[in-house]
């Protein structure tokens, strides 16, 4: 480059620097914020309002990383809009609905446009102008319609862009490389492989035939505005995994995270040896802070989901999307250029009416059990000296019910909490609201899933209609039970005695009494699949059969119903703990295709929080 040259860039570059970002550190600097942790701030929320940094600055406090001189790595994405991202979208959805997740869901629709780069956090502004110069100086040669063209193979499925529009589009991630090389000072590595949009990457050999009958419904001729978007993200979490709060957690020791429904957590898998099970060590995004955390609070999120986007720049418009707050697009942090259309669902009654002509299945977790709360020694708590049962806190039952073992039977078969019970009537309530109509029952022998089973039959009207039919098949996995026997249950006789609409007909595929303690993962897996098969063959009309019975269930009914193979063990294990109290799986038959469709439950999930035993004497003398 020309010296000439070379001094107007750098009059441009002063010029930029004392604009827009003096606008928006000038507020920073006067809440008494350093100039480096303003700049930070600003670079990891995408430099959008003073607010939104003093915020971040706020919540990281206790950030030990706060003073390290760390960049935020860039990526500039090409990425569709309009009718063409709909499409794509919908495709999204429905690939992972009927083949599970894979790679390519944890991003969303885009061609990329350069490998990430990292900026210096007092250059961004001048990454903006790169991004602007580079858009004017190729929007008369942009393409209007971009051409794809689908390809498939054993392990991706995309569209690749072919011809002179890929050359246009390569030209313009160059001049982009050149303009943030000359004014923010970084290195640039333009995309050199055969640009493409991803459909599906590294999924099941035996879904490629479905995904491309799925990807051959998406048109390229949609119509569609290009959008060149910026997004950064932390570089040092880069091969971490991203979970997602789903509940508030309050720590009960020092050195334990507090979380927020929706906080994004990083996880290194090869540093948890100091965790515990069921708890892992992660780091908050929204704090930065470093702790333990309940994992089964938390969700598997997608990697795209910490990603901070900046700026945009529109071809077909003309316009650059920095030039007005964009609240539907730069606020985002999901990754996602707009708003995702509703998924499908069955809640209103109407919906319901037309999913009924399908035989489906409805599986269903218990509510919390009253040992969930107050731990193995419950039965101590809630016993006389003379072995009656009394209720020493509200969230125990008000009594419980005559077995022949006495009340020492509970201990390997707690009922549900006061609370449990409550948010069983609550699910049953929102299941009568959808307008879904329970055709069969069943549960498994263990007394929370024959009390949630009738509080969501009872709230649904159905109690005295519909027989609960008990299938000890679909009983949790008797390794996780203590003890060298297995556990016993209430007899049927006892069950009525109690009040329970049980039915004395039905005949399960596996008896109690066949039940095997500490059994293998492959003899559990196999008794479910067999009590599947006899609960569908005693179940041939169509309608909505429920089936109530442990976290286990959800899995281990669910996917050989969908023709998927068992999880990995220890996946499972790690799985079940993730799963809440009254956590739906809902599916249909297809009879058409000769095949069952996982479909969205038609009412939402039920979160709750817990918290501290409280004692008024010992607060009120704060003794």
């Amino acid at each position: 480059m020309a010296a000439g040259e070379t001094q107007v860039y750098a009059k441009v570059n002063n010029k930029l620097k004392g604009r827009s970002a003096a606008s928006l550190l000038d507020p920073l600097l006067s809440m008494g914020f350093p100039a480096h942790t303003a700049l930070k701030a600003l670079a990891a929320t995408g430099r959008k309002t003073a607010e939104e940094a003093a915020d971040w600055l706020q919540c990281h406090c206790n950030d030990p990383s706060l003073d390290d001189p760390i960049p935020q790595e860039y990526a500039l994405f090409l990425c569709p809009t309009g009718s063409l991202l709909e499409k794509l979208q919908e495709f999204w959805r429905e690939s992972r609905r009927q083949c599970t997740k894979n790679r390519a869901h944890e991003v969303f629709p885009h061609i990329t446009l350069c490998d990430f780069f990292t900026c210096e956090d007092q250059k961004v502004e001048c990454l903006y102008e790169a991004l602007k110069r580079a858009g004017d100086r190729m929007l008369g040669s942009f393409p209007p319609v971009v051409p794809l063209a689908l390809h498939s193979s054993i392990s991706y499925l995309g569209f690749f862009v072919n011809d002179s529009p890929a050359d246009v589009i390569r030209e313009f991630a160059m001049t982009f490389a050149t303009e943030a090389a000359v004014l923010a000072d970084c290195t640039v590595k333009p995309c050199t492989k055969q640009l493409h949009l991803t459909l599906a990457h590294k999924f099941y050999p035996h879904h490629q035939r479905t995904l491309e009958q799925l990807a051959r419904a998406v048109h390229p001729g949609h119509s569609c505005q290009w959008t060149a978007a910026l997004y950064s993200r932390d570089m040092r979490f880069v091969h971490y995994q991203t979970l997602r709060a789903l509940f508030q957690y309050k720590p009960q020791n020092v050195d334990e995270l507090t979380l927020s429904p929706g906080e994004l957590i990083f996880v290194d898998p090869t540093q948890q040896e100091e965790a515990s099970e069921g708890w892992v060590i992660g780091i908050s995004q929204r704090t930065g802070c470093r702790g333990f955390l309940p994992e089964n609070y938390t969700e598997r999120a997608s990697e795209c989901d910490t990603w901070v986007k900046h700026r945009t720049y529109t071809f077909s418009l003309a316009v650059d999307l920095n030039s007005r707050k964009d609240g539907e697009t730069s606020s985002r942090r999901n990754g996602e250029p707009h708003p995702l259309p509703r998924p499908r669902s069955t809640g209103s009654p109407q919906a319901m009416q037309a999913a009924i002509v399908r035989r489906s299945v409805l599986v269903v977790r218990h509510g919390e059990r009253v040992d969930q709360v107050f731990g193995k020694t419950w039965l101590q708590q809630c016993t006389s000296p003379d072995g009656k049962y009394y209720r020493p806190d509200l969230n125990f039952p008000c009594s419980l019910p005559r077995r022949s073992n006495g009340i020492k039977g509970f201990e390997n078969d707690p009922p549900l909490s006061s609370c449990g019970s409550f948010q069983s009537r609550t699910a049953g309530e929102a299941l009568l609201d959808s307008g879904i109509q329970i055709t069969s029952v069943f549960t498994s022998p263990a007394l929370r899933c024959v009390q949630t089973a009738k509080h969501i039959l009872e709230e649904l009207r159905l109690e005295r209609k519909l027989k609960m039919r008990v299938e000890p098949g679909i009983f949790e996995w008797t390794r996780w039970e203590t003890g060298k026997t297995a556990p016993t249950f209430m007899t049927l006789d006892e069950l009525k005695e109690a009040s329970f609409n049980v039915s004395t007909e039905y005949r399960p595929a596996f008896p109690c009494a066949s039940l095997l303690p500490a059994e293998s993962y492959s003899e559990y897996v196999d008794r479910c699949v067999a009590s599947v098969k006899q609960m569908l063959s005693s179940c041939p009309q169509d309608g909505v059969i429920l089936i109530v019975g442990h976290g286990s269930t959800l899995g281990s009914c669910m996917r050989p119903l969908l023709g998927l193979p068992p999880h990995n063990c220890a996946d499972f294990a790690q799985l079940v703990k993730k799963i809440p109290s009254l956590g739906m799986c809902f599916c249909e038959e297809n009879k058409e295709e000769g095949k069952w469709e996982l479909v969205a439950p038609p009412v939402k999930t039920l979160t709750h929080g817990s918290n501290f035993a409280f004692h008024c004497r010992s607060w009120i003398l704060d003794s």
